[in-house]
Protein backbone atom coordinates (compact mmCIF):
# COMPACT_ATOMS: atom_id res chain seq x y z
CA UNK A 1 0.00 0.00 0.00
CA UNK A 2 0.93 3.40 -1.14
CA UNK A 3 1.83 5.75 1.96
CA UNK A 4 1.58 9.38 0.14
CA UNK A 5 2.60 12.99 2.11
CA UNK A 6 -0.06 14.41 3.91
CA UNK A 7 1.25 17.43 3.23
CA UNK A 8 3.94 19.25 0.60
CA UNK A 9 5.21 22.21 0.82
CA UNK A 10 7.51 24.14 -1.72
CA UNK A 11 10.59 26.61 -2.13
CA UNK A 12 13.66 25.74 -3.36
CA UNK A 13 13.23 22.58 -2.38
CA UNK A 14 10.03 20.23 -2.49
CA UNK A 15 9.42 19.13 1.12
CA UNK A 16 7.30 16.36 1.90
CA UNK A 17 5.77 15.21 5.44
CA UNK A 18 4.89 12.28 6.33
CA UNK A 19 2.43 10.88 9.30
CA UNK A 20 4.71 8.04 10.63
CA UNK A 21 8.47 8.30 10.86
CA UNK A 22 9.25 4.45 9.66
CA UNK A 23 7.34 5.68 6.62
CA UNK A 24 10.84 8.18 6.24
CA UNK A 25 13.14 5.54 7.34
CA UNK A 26 11.91 3.01 5.26
CA UNK A 27 11.24 5.14 1.91
CA UNK A 28 13.06 3.84 -1.00
CA UNK A 29 13.13 6.40 -4.19
CA UNK A 30 13.17 6.27 -7.69
CA UNK A 31 15.90 8.74 -8.39
CA UNK A 32 15.17 9.23 -11.88
CA UNK A 33 11.23 10.28 -10.91
CA UNK A 34 12.73 12.25 -7.66
CA UNK A 35 14.71 14.66 -10.38
CA UNK A 36 11.76 15.02 -12.02
CA UNK A 37 10.19 16.61 -9.33
CA UNK A 38 9.93 20.38 -8.72
CA UNK A 39 12.61 22.05 -6.40
CA UNK A 40 16.12 21.19 -6.33
CA UNK A 41 16.25 18.65 -3.44
CA UNK A 42 13.56 16.43 -2.03
CA UNK A 43 13.23 16.44 1.88
CA UNK A 44 10.71 13.66 3.34
CA UNK A 45 10.05 14.47 7.24
CA UNK A 46 7.80 12.79 9.95
CA UNK A 47 7.64 13.60 13.62
CA UNK A 48 9.99 11.39 15.49
CA UNK A 49 9.57 8.25 18.05
CA UNK A 50 12.50 9.75 20.02
CA UNK A 51 13.44 12.84 18.44
CA UNK A 52 11.13 15.96 17.56
CA UNK A 53 11.57 14.96 13.72
CA UNK A 54 13.30 12.60 11.47
CA UNK A 55 13.81 13.34 7.97
CA UNK A 56 15.53 12.05 4.56
CA UNK A 57 17.04 14.06 1.84
CA UNK A 58 17.69 13.23 -2.07
CA UNK A 59 19.33 15.37 -4.74
CA UNK A 60 19.61 13.47 -7.66
CA UNK A 61 19.82 16.50 -9.70
CA UNK A 62 22.85 17.12 -8.42
CA UNK A 63 23.99 13.93 -8.33
CA UNK A 64 23.81 12.60 -4.66
CA UNK A 65 21.56 9.92 -4.29
CA UNK A 66 21.24 10.59 -0.87
CA UNK A 67 22.80 13.80 1.80
CA UNK A 68 23.84 11.72 4.57
CA UNK A 69 23.13 15.08 7.02
CA UNK A 70 21.79 17.88 5.17
CA UNK A 71 22.24 21.32 6.32
CA UNK A 72 20.51 22.79 3.85
CA UNK A 73 17.53 20.41 4.49
CA UNK A 74 16.67 21.30 7.90
CA UNK A 75 16.48 25.17 6.71
CA UNK A 76 13.29 23.70 4.94
CA UNK A 77 12.76 21.51 7.45
CA UNK A 78 13.09 23.22 11.02
CA UNK A 79 10.58 25.79 10.39
CA UNK A 80 7.71 23.17 9.88
CA UNK A 81 7.91 21.76 12.51
CA UNK A 82 9.28 24.64 14.66
CA UNK A 83 5.75 25.61 13.74
CA UNK A 84 3.52 22.79 13.79
CA UNK A 85 5.42 21.74 17.34
CA UNK A 86 5.25 25.52 18.89
CA UNK A 87 8.93 25.36 20.13
CA UNK A 88 12.67 26.82 18.83
CA UNK A 89 14.71 24.11 19.54
CA UNK A 90 14.15 21.30 17.80
CA UNK A 91 15.68 17.47 18.32
CA UNK A 92 16.20 16.48 14.52
CA UNK A 93 17.32 13.36 13.04
CA UNK A 94 18.54 12.54 9.25
CA UNK A 95 17.50 8.96 8.96
CA UNK A 96 20.18 8.10 5.71
CA UNK A 97 21.88 5.26 5.95
CA UNK A 98 24.96 7.16 7.31
CA UNK A 99 22.30 8.32 9.64
CA UNK A 100 23.38 11.47 12.05
CA UNK A 101 22.39 15.01 12.93
CA UNK A 102 20.58 14.27 16.02
CA UNK A 103 20.25 17.23 18.34
CA UNK A 104 20.63 16.18 22.02
CA UNK A 105 20.19 18.62 24.92
CA UNK A 106 22.47 16.43 26.76
CA UNK A 107 25.59 17.55 25.09
CA UNK A 108 25.77 14.55 23.21
CA UNK A 109 27.63 14.88 19.34
CA UNK A 110 25.26 16.13 16.85
CA UNK A 111 24.02 18.74 14.51
CA UNK A 112 21.51 21.51 16.52
CA UNK A 113 19.20 23.59 13.90
CA UNK A 114 17.45 26.80 16.00
CA UNK A 115 14.94 29.02 14.54
CA UNK A 116 15.53 32.57 15.06
CA UNK A 117 13.17 34.85 13.60
CA UNK A 118 13.65 33.97 9.58
CA UNK A 119 17.27 32.53 10.36
CA UNK A 120 17.63 28.91 11.36
CA UNK A 121 21.01 28.83 13.19
CA UNK A 122 22.66 25.35 13.12
CA UNK A 123 25.86 23.86 15.48
CA UNK A 124 27.15 20.47 16.15
CA UNK A 125 30.37 19.00 15.18
CA UNK A 126 30.08 18.59 11.50
CA UNK A 127 32.25 15.79 9.57
CA UNK A 128 34.33 16.38 6.55
CA UNK A 129 33.91 13.43 4.57
CA UNK A 130 35.92 14.36 1.25
CA UNK A 131 38.12 17.69 0.54
CA UNK A 132 38.95 18.82 -2.43
CA UNK A 133 42.06 20.99 -3.25
CA UNK A 134 42.16 24.20 -5.58
CA UNK A 135 43.82 22.30 -7.88
CA UNK A 136 41.06 19.79 -8.84
CA UNK A 137 42.53 16.34 -6.82
CA UNK A 138 40.43 14.96 -4.01
CA UNK A 139 41.13 13.96 -0.51
CA UNK A 140 39.41 11.63 1.38
CA UNK A 141 38.76 12.45 5.23
CA UNK A 142 38.05 9.62 7.31
CA UNK A 143 34.77 9.95 8.94
CA UNK A 144 34.80 9.36 12.70
CA UNK A 145 31.57 8.57 12.93
CA UNK A 146 31.28 6.00 10.35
Amino acid sequence: MFMGPVKAFMARDLLCIYEDEDIVRNMTVDQAKVAQLDGLLLHVSAPGKDYDCVSRSFAPKLSVAEDPVCGSGHCHIIPYWSERLGKQDRVAYQASRRGGGAVLPSGRHGYHPQRQGRKILRSGNPVNTIRKTAMGSFSFVPCPAC
